[in-house]
């Protein structure tokens, strides 16, 4: 696993890649943590720049959709809801209770925001646009000033 530390508006990203895709993308809290030894170098590999400029594209409000190679680890619930993810319009958010309903499980609002809150991808699985029922922001794992940042950003260009 190579992976590669980027700063953005929204705070310091890590980015993590295996076998020619992207398998992570994570806020990093603190600044770079010391690294455990573990299997994965840190290194920018050409996969790992096109994701930076991508981003900088998206902050800089010039890129609305990603075109990179996504192969997220999860259940098959997990990723058919990370799925309803990447189908949100750029811009746009959703319930979680309307993900659920488009799932075909309207119950299943709590299981969709636990299966939002293990997005192993954030921004390029835009968990950012999912937001309570009565439209408030509710838990992200970037924090909520990171995913006010997100869609205050993306309403700004959306226009």
């Amino acid at each position: 696993m190579n992976i590669w530390y980027t700063e953005s508006p929204a705070g310091l990203l890590c980015l993590e890649e295996e076998n020619d895709a992207l398998t992570g993308l994570h806020f990093v809290p603190g600044g770079a943590p010391e690294l455990e030894p573990l299997p994965r170098k840190v290194r920018q590999t050409p996969l790992l720049a096109e994701a930076e400029q991508q981003l900088g594209e998206y902050f800089a409000g010039v890129r609305r959709e990603f075109d990179l190679p996504l192969s997220p680890r999860g259940t098959v619930f997990q990723k058919a809801v990370w799925g309803q993810l990447l189908a949100i319009p750029y811009g746009e958010r959703r319930t979680y209770g309307q993900l659920a309903a488009a799932l075909g499980q309207p119950k299943a609002s709590r299981a969709v925001g636990g299966a939002c809150h293990r997005n192993p991808l954030a921004i390029l699985i835009p968990c950012h646009r999912v937001v309570g029922a009565g439209g408030g922001l509710t838990g992200y794992a970037g924090g909520l000033a990171a995913k006010e940042y997100l869609l205050s950003l993306e309403q700004a260009y959306a226009l």
